[in-house]
């Protein structure tokens, strides 16, 4: 891009495509001043960056963990900027909402399990009321849920409707938009269609599978977001999005099949499936947990149609049908371009316990098992490889025992290893990587795993490259902090399989790049363990 729209002569353009296949338009009026993206790290928020961005706005990027952000594509692109604040935290609410010109309000909680999910929603969206006031801000955009009260909404939906009324309860103006289900690469929703579809020919499901609902594609809902900023006039609106047409999670169901190119699904209704019952059958056959599962569930059962569709006049694009949708889905999951997905958001674990120069473990119990291996490669040849580890590529070796792993931990309520990778090939600090989370990466020399699967304890794998004379010394460290008793002898359980499974890691990543191993796998004694 080289040239500048005569009315954002004084922003500078973002020297970067940006999402795949969509061109810039500039439609931004030359305010300087911000626009605060909460919620910037999840599904929708770390999308709906880039896009304003192409559309000539200066962005503030809040998020509790700005570290998970800084690996994005946009990360270093002018007009975007980082702000550590927590919707839960009043003081660096309004920190981040200083000197912004308008907010996008993309936060909400699915987990029930995390305690009392509506009343945490209020109180963030009360926090958003007194912060946009208190900043002056012009604007609020919320993305809220379709749904009639009448209707005996789920928990989930009530929440999204409670939050839009606290908003435009407050003296800044609201847009809000009400969506559906959104089909995406990516989205919790869509996945839970995908998994469910791919991994079972016939398909038991409870009545709700032939209520109506109206999806919308996640380029068009992305579309509605940037546009309404542009628009005065939708200031103070709600609006309903959809697609064209209305269909039954069923018709989904027989759609995905066809553009995936399955078999057709015979579908059974079981009247006496519960949403609880129901979310503990996607835990199982899905990556997505029970927890957020079951609010999805529950949702289902509401009829959720457009009433108010006076946006696709004042917003006019393509709107996708639901087979074009899922077409465009499964486009970007087979090329590996899924841009955000359901699993980038929440807090990163902890692993601040495992760094060598930390003394917070002094006078407990750490335990630690390194294996070294020398190889005839580069250390950017061998980053290539470990970046490659786990999902569609697997850990290299003894997959299957792996897979057993992941199996048990999902029996046991844990992720299990079926989440996968968003990427076979590039990571980023908060990626999901089967059932670990990537907490840091430091290219091309070291990266760093948190266990996120159910054990008696916190456990990392880290992987670290130093080059030699002749190639690159890789060192792989297991480190566990156990929690009691069962997680002291949690740690001698498995440890004799450690040295099978990571010595044979190694080996399979030497053979992966076809380089000869010059020197081990050997043992390496602890460096910041106290174990016996």
């Amino acid at each position: 891009m080289k040239t500048k729209s005569p009315v954002t002569a004084e922003l500078p353009l973002v020297p970067f495509a940006g999402p795949a296949g969509e061109a810039p338009q500039l439609i931004n009026t030359g305010d300087l001043r911000p626009v605060l993206v909460t919620g910037a790290t999840g599904y929708i928020g770390s999308r709906l960056i880039p896009r304003l961005l192409l559309a000539g706005y200066r962005v503030r990027a809040m998020a509790r963990n700005p570290a998970k952000l800084r690996g994005r594509s946009w990360a270093e692109a002018p007009g975007v900027e980082f702000v550590v604040a927590d919707i839960f935290d009043p003081a660096s609410l309004r920190v981040a909402a200083s000197g912004c010109r308008a907010a996008y309000y993309l936060v909400h909680s699915m987990d029930p399990q995390s305690g009392d999910f509506s009343a945490a929603d209020r109180l963030g969206a009360e926090n958003m009321v007194t912060a946009a006031a208190d900043a002056g801000l012009e604007r609020i955009i919320y993305l809220g849920g379709l749904g009639e009260p009448e209707d005996a909404l789920s928990a989930h939906l009530v929440s999204r409707g409670e939050v839009a009324e606290i908003l435009c309860s407050g003296p800044v103006p609201v847009t809000v938009l009400r969506a559906a289900m959104i089909i995406g690469s990516g989205s919790a929703s869509f996945e839970i269609l995908r998994y469910l579809v791919d991994r079972l020919p016939v398909i038991v499901t409870p009545k709700w599978v032939n209520t109506p609902c109206q999806p919308i594609g996640v380029r068009n809902v992305l579309y509605y977001l940037v546009g309404c900023l542009a628009l005065p006039e939708t200031s103070g609106e709600t609006y309903d999005i959809g697609a064209p047409e209305v269909m039954t999670y069923q018709q989904l169901m027989h759609l995905y099949a066809e553009e995936a190119g399955l078999p057709p699904r015979r579908v059974i209704r079981v009247p006496v499936l519960t949403p609880r019952l129901s979310s503990y059958w996607i835990h199982l056959v899905t990556p997505l947990p029970a927890a957020l599962a079951r609010p999805l569930a529950e949702g289902l059962r509401n009829p959720v149609i457009c009433k108010d569709t006076r946006l696709r006049e004042l917003i006019p694009q393509e709107l996708f049908d639901c087979r074009t949708a899922i077409r465009l889905a499964l486009e970007r999951l087979r090329q590996q371009e899924v841009e955000s997905s359901w699993m980038d958001a929440g807090a990163l674990p902890p692993a601040e316990w495992s760094l060598p120069d930390d003394p917070a473990w002094a006078g407990g119990t750490l335990y630690e098992d390194g294996r070294v291996m020398e190889l005839s490669a580069s250390v950017e040849e061998t980053w290539q490889a470990v970046l490659r580890i786990g999902g569609s590529t697997g850990w290299y070796y003894a997959d299957w025992l792996w897979r057993l792993r992941g199996k048990m931990d999902r029996l046991m309520g844990g992720v299990g290893l079926d989440r996968g990778r968003r990427d076979a090939s590039r990571l980023q600090v908060g990626d999901a990587l089967d059932f670990w989370r990537v907490v840091k990466i430091d290219a091309p020399r070291r990266l760093l795993l948190v266990a996120e699967m159910k054990v008696p304890g916190a456990a990392v794998l880290e992987f670290s490259l130093q080059p030699t004379a002749n190639g690159t010394e890789l060192r792989q460290v297991a480190r566990f902090l156990p929690h009691g008793l069962l997680g002291i002898l949690y740690w001698w359980g498995v440890t004799p399989l450690h040295g099978l499974v990571f010595s044979g890691m190694l080996r399979g990543i030497a053979k992966s790049l076809g380089k000869p191993i010059l020197q081990g796998p050997k043992k390496i004694p602890p460096q910041n363990s106290n174990q016996a």
